[in-house]
């Protein structure tokens, strides 16, 4: 069974749990910094979930593996990157789940702003007037 240790954060929104290795202060800090900026362009957000595991077995460029998942009203947003470094990990994880966010965000604007017309396949029965 595979050691898991979860720090909790200052903002209850944020769960951040490490996988093989111990969480380090400056790690939770640098989570909770990160994390913070993607909270900054969504307000619907439920809960953000950053797992970091440490695979000894894993090539040594690609031994830390950080993975998000995004609760959001809708699809939720899940990425994972691969980094021989928890923080460069993390980094990268965060700048991708921006990423995802922004993508969303410009998605729905853009859907809003441009509206398109629905076009009905079968003809519409007439209705007479009495």
């Amino acid at each position: 069974m595979p050691t898991s240790q979860q720090i909790p954060s200052s903002d209850s929104r944020i769960i951040v749990r490490c996988a093989h290795f111990e969480i380090t202060p400056a790690l939770q800090t640098a989570a909770d910094e990160k994390t913070s900026r993607l909270l900054r362009h969504e307000e619907q957000i439920i809960r953000i979930r950053i797992d970091i595991e440490h695979d000894r077995t894993r090539n040594p460029g690609h031994a830390f593996v950080a993975k998000g998942h995004i609760e959001i009203r809708g699809p939720d947003l899940i990425a994972s990157v691969e980094s021989n470094e928890p923080l460069a990990a993390l980094d990268s994880l965060i700048d991708k789940l921006d990423s995802l966010l922004r993508k969303r965000a410009s998605a729905a604007k853009s859907k809003r702003h441009h509206p398109h017309g629905v076009e009905i396949p079968s003809e519409l029965p007439n209705v007479d007037e009495d």
